[in-house]
């Protein structure tokens, strides 16, 4: 997939601005500006989160029609399939976009992604409707990154991912609230919230689907459906994700040795783990680690 700087430059000609170092970005958008997006919607390796300001965008989202109005803050993940259908004239809104390898490795925003994850990953729908009191809140957020992004602060890279941690964390406050408001919801969704609630805590010794299944007390077969359908991913994706997030961490800020890492991750032996990393990166974990130190 391109990475966000690839999935900018392809829609927009260039970088946004001199020195930019394509892992967060942040702009307000119209209907001429997001129509571009289609040329990498489902291709683009980076979360976007979009907060509708003024008129109304027409989307498909996994083959389902979605309208997103004022107020609704839309959560694209990295390879969902979205195409924009139409948007209104005045069409105004607010855009983030974090390359998915700052959402998966970087130091600050770690142990707050294992928080914050289901808004990232959603169930069904993409969108989250706020009040104008919250949209407001979310709107002074992401002009607040804006505005450290162009401007000369030396600390702006670090302060960016701090803010964006605040973000995750203001949408996961906005859905707990929700689910406490609303009736239950099918069992389709209720065994991916499941799901989601038992992988901070036990991916590190549970890679088989089976774990997960059993301690939700339903068939592999049917787990595997349910995440597929509500996500158009797998389980053993959802997994290695984390894998990957904790040995990329592990790799640039620890001492640990390699083989250590393999063990502390539970693969069987460091060539397994070797692999599993190489072909998640496409660079082994040695390499990796030389070039982040």
């Amino acid at each position: 997939m391109y990475s966000l700087k690839e999935a900018w430059v392809k829609m927009h000609g260039a970088v946004p601005y001199e020195g930019w170092d394509g892992r967060v970005l942040c702009d307000r958008t119209d209907g001429a500006m997001t129509f571009r997006a289609n040329r990498t919607q489902g291709f683009m390796a980076a979360y976007t989160f979009t907060l509708v300001l003024e008129g109304w965008l027409t989307i498909i989202y996994n083959g389902r029609q979605l309208v997103l109005e004022p107020n609704d803050l839309y959560v694209y993940s990295p390879g969902m399939s979205v195409t924009i259908v139409s948007a209104t004239k005045n069409y105004r809104g607010i855009c983030l976009l974090v390359d998915e390898h700052l959402t998966l490795e970087s130091d600050t925003v770690r142990d707050m992604i294992r928080i914050a994850y289901l808004p990232i990953v959603r169930l069904r729908e993409p969108k989250i409707a706020l009040s104008d009191d919250v949209a407001a809140v979310f709107r002074s957020r992401m002009e607040e990154i804006l505005r450290y992004l162009s401007s000369d602060n030396a600390h702006k890279g670090a302060i960016v991912e701090h803010l964006y941690a605040v973000f995750l964390l203001d949408i996961q406050s906005v859905l707990e609230q929700s689910v406490e408001n609303e009736p239950a919801g099918k069992r389709a969704e209720e065994v991916f919230v499941g799901f989601i609630r038992l992988l901070p805590e036990n991916f590190l010794e549970h890679h088989d689907i089976a774990y997960f299944a059993d301690a939700l007390s339903i068939t592999t077969t049917y787990l595997y459906r349910v995440v597929r359908q509500l996500t158009g991913r797998t389980v053993v994706g959802y997994v290695n994700q984390f894998l990957l997030m904790e040995a990329t961490f592990l790799l640039r800020t620890s001492k640990l040795s390699i083989a250590q890492i393999s063990d502390r991750l539970h693969f069987s032996d460091q060539a397994a783990f070797s692999k599993f990393f190489s072909r998640m990166k496409g660079v082994v974990p040695k390499e990796y680690r030389r070039q982040k130190q």
